[in-house]
């Protein structure tokens, strides 16, 4: 049985988990706290997100109603450290420790093989779960999570880049480009953690009805057609050091085309934060289940299809 709505004035969260390279609940935390200690950020090991969050004025710091009271992280060093920068009162021992002290909790690691474990106390103790992108990386992972969405377990899971200020007014809306015939986007990092980011970009875009993936790269640099059954081709590529491509996008129709670049982090953040706010507030979630279930399918798509010698995989082939 699901939990939501939460009616309390104050939602606390728990913000769990710390992976390499990913620096997530540094900033979460801040962006839901409020404030920060300066110093203890001039020491953040992550300085884009220092860089960010300093520039924002304080009246934009904060999520109303909803705070991080307590952290956990793999190295207890970590959660000491987020503890401090972002104000957070209390560190736990354990991660199953916050049950019961906490009304939602959020997976803040970017590695998709290991969300089902992470998530699973909590799943199991009725707990709403953030879980950061991507929610899974293979077929199993994401059987577990439909079979757990479909019980009503309040999960969700999704992108900061389908909050993007930048691509926000295109979701649904490129008629002036007449009917879409190609779709470019590329970025930086891995496809097992950082596609998703490219394919959450262009999917409410798009919107759901993705027919094929074949990954013609390799792990360092995938480059990845999807056809949609509207008629579009879908391109993306995501090389380990192309940090200067990171949310790039062209839209280009049978009218007009169009350039679209990524540059607000900390806004996309802050809506997806506000997003799961709101759904503890109103159990809707701000992305329909069966988009993250294509999202993930399309994910999972690309790694067979590499792994594979970039074989064509239909979708028909995942349900």
């Amino acid at each position: 049985m699901s939990v939501l709505p939460i009616t309390k004035k104050d939602i606390r969260l728990a913000m769990l988990g710390m992976v390499e390279g990913n620096g997530h609940p540094y900033s979460w935390s801040i962006i839901f706290n409020g404030g920060y200690d300066r110093t203890a950020l001039d020491g953040c090991p992550y300085p884009g997100i220092r860089d960010y969050i300093v520039k924002q004025p304080p009246g934009t710091l904060g999520i109303p109603g909803a705070k991080v009271t307590h952290v956990w992280t793999d190295d207890p060093a970590d959660a000491e450290s987020v503890a401090k920068v972002a104000l957070i009162p209390n560190v736990a021992r354990r991660a199953e420790d916050v049950i019961g002290q906490v009304d939602a909790v959020l997976v803040a690691t970017d590695k998709g093989f290991e969300h089902v474990e992470r998530a699973r106390p909590f799943i199991e103790a009725g707990i709403p779960v953030f879980i950061d992108k991507p929610l899974c990386d293979n077929r199993a992972d994401l059987a577990t999570f439909s079979k757990w969405v479909a019980e009503g377990k309040p999960l969700i899971s999704s992108s900061a880049m389908r909050f993007a200020k930048e691509f926000v007014p295109y979701h649904r809306a490129t008629h002036a480009l007449g009917p879409l015939r190609h779709v470019g986007v590329t970025m930086a990092k891995s496809w097992e953690a950082y596609g998703i980011h490219a394919l959450e970009t262009v999917y409410p875009i798009t919107g759901p009805g993705y027919v094929s993936v074949q990954n013609i790269g390799d792990t360092a640099s995938n480059v990845v057609h999807l056809r949609h059954r509207d008629g579009i081709d879908v391109v993306v590529q995501v090389t380990k050091d192309m940090v200067g491509g990171f949310g790039i996008v062209t839209l280009a129709g049978t009218s007009a085309g169009l350039q679209l670049r990524f540059a607000d982090t900390y806004h996309a953040f802050k809506m997806q934060l506000v997003g799961f706010v709101d759904y503890l507030r109103t159990g809707i979630p701000p992305v329909p289940w069966a988009e993250t279930r294509e999202l993930m399918q399309l994910v999972i798509a690309g790694i067979e299809s590499r792994e594979q010698g970039g074989r064509k995989v239909f979708l028909s082939e995942l349900e």
